[in-house]
């Protein structure tokens, strides 16, 4: 009994000093840097505030509420999946009055991508506060543009709160989006994986002139503290709310550039409607331990796979049998995440030159286009499924990018 107690005693000590060390290196968000500061930016303003879920403190208390309790806020807008996360993915979402507050909700993800004039006019100042995952075809950052290019016309200030970027502030991938392929997935010439903040993303598209027609906003970026560049998510000591249905956990966000790009074709494919989101590729008919020992031949840095059988629960192949690979990331910070579902495209073909996820699929080409920012990696593959021929046009604009970005960091 006497050395139960000890072990036991010497568990809660060190369970104690591991909270402990985990408050003192906590990450406080752009919300809490504002209310500790007593919401000084936005006395005597009306407020109004695009958010969703994902906009919380450490408590987990929605800014909406915290917000509605320390200043006037005066109206909400509501981005892809609504303020309060209450529709899906791809939904149209209405204007409407928000049920706790009794605050109006104007939609940014609905006939209006963009503040309207008259949702704009009784606000001094639009607050932006979303959990991002730092890739360039998820919405909320092209919101976050339009917001800001409505400020500008209407001559309104605009607040980003700060949030850490899941993949980290050094991981830059994939080319700028080039003239003819812009769109709500691919806003603004920016890499398909950025390596910025939002706040250092909105400073960067108003400082360099990225928004329509190069204007230019009142900008101010509440930072975060404790933050840096090279800090994985989980060293945060924050709570992850889920950014999307498919994205129910930070790890999840690294896997989202990993497989999202040619999940445009077929969802089941990388493992949606499955129970791990974007951490598959998988086809019918190859054998997966054949592509699990291909994959892994191309050793391919802080990257491992398994082979994997399942049966999709929902979407269009729900109850066939698929078989593929698992993707471990072994080292997060190392692997090239965008180029996996690339290799894999090449692998899986060199086993089964019949495998063609483009064949019947081309009502979404431009769709895949629209998201990659060209059509040259398509046209590319589909000619011959070599990623080796086309990696280097992938990664062309990294340095130029990063180099550029520099100025605007606000984190070492």
């Amino acid at each position: 009994m006497k050395r139960y107690l000890t072990h036991r005693n010497l568990v809660s000590i060190l369970l104690l000093f591991v909270m402990l060390v985990g408050a003192q290196s906590q990450v406080k968000t752009g919300i809490e840097v504002l209310a500790e500061n007593d919401f000084d930016l936005l006395q005597g303003k009306r407020v109004g505030l695009v958010t969703n879920p994902t906009g919380v403190d450490g408590s987990l208390r929605s800014t909406i509420d915290i917000l509605h309790a320390h200043v006037n806020l005066t109206a909400l807008f509501g981005p892809e999946h609504g303020v309060r996360g209450d529709f899906s993915a791809g939904d149209h979402v209405g204007d409407m009055v928000d049920a706790l507050t009794g605050i109006p909700v104007f939609s940014l993800y609905g006939s209006n991508r963009k503040p309207s004039k008259e949702s704009l006019k009784n606000i001094d100042v639009l607050v932006y506060d979303i959990q991002d995952i730092g890739v360039r075809s998820y919405t909320y950052i092209s919101t976050m543009g339009l917001v800001m290019e409505a400020a500008a016309e209407m001559d309104k200030e605009v607040i980003v709160l700060d949030r850490p970027n899941p993949l980290g502030g050094i991981r830059i991938e994939g080319p700028l989006v080039e003239d003819g392929f812009h769109s709500f997935v691919s806003q603004y010439s920016i890499p398909y994986v950025y390596g910025l903040t939002c706040g250092e993303l909105a400073l960067m598209l108003n400082g360099e002139g990225m928004l329509e027609g190069g204007k230019r906003c009142k900008l101010q970026v509440v930072p975060m503290e404790g933050w840096h560049r090279e800090m994985t998510f989980g060293e945060c000591g924050l709570p992850w709310v889920p950014t999307s249905p498919h994205i129910p956990d930070y790890h999840t966000a690294y896997f989202y550039p990993a497989t999202g790009i040619i999940g445009e074709l077929d969802p089941n494919m990388i493992g949606i409607g499955y129970t791990l989101p974007f951490q598959l590729l998988a086809t019918e008919n190859i054998d997966a331990q054949l592509l699990s020992d291909a994959m892994n031949a191309l050793k391919i840095d802080g990257v491992a796979f398994r082979p994997i059988w399942f049966k999709p629960y929902y979407m269009a192949k729900k109850g066939t049998p698929l078989q593929g690979v698992q993707i471990h990331l072994t080292d997060p910070l190392r692997a090239p995440l965008t180029s996996i579902q690339f290799w894999f495209l090449q692998e899986a073909h060199k086993l089964d030159p019949s495998f063609d996820p483009f064949k019947g699929k081309e009502d979404r080409y431009r769709m895949f286009d629209m998201v990659c920012g060209s059509d040259r990696l398509r046209t590319s593959i589909m000619s011959n499924f070599s990623f080796k021929e086309i990696q280097e046009y992938w990664n062309r604009d990294v340095d130029q990018f990063r180099e550029r970005s520099i100025p605007y960091y606000l984190y070492k």
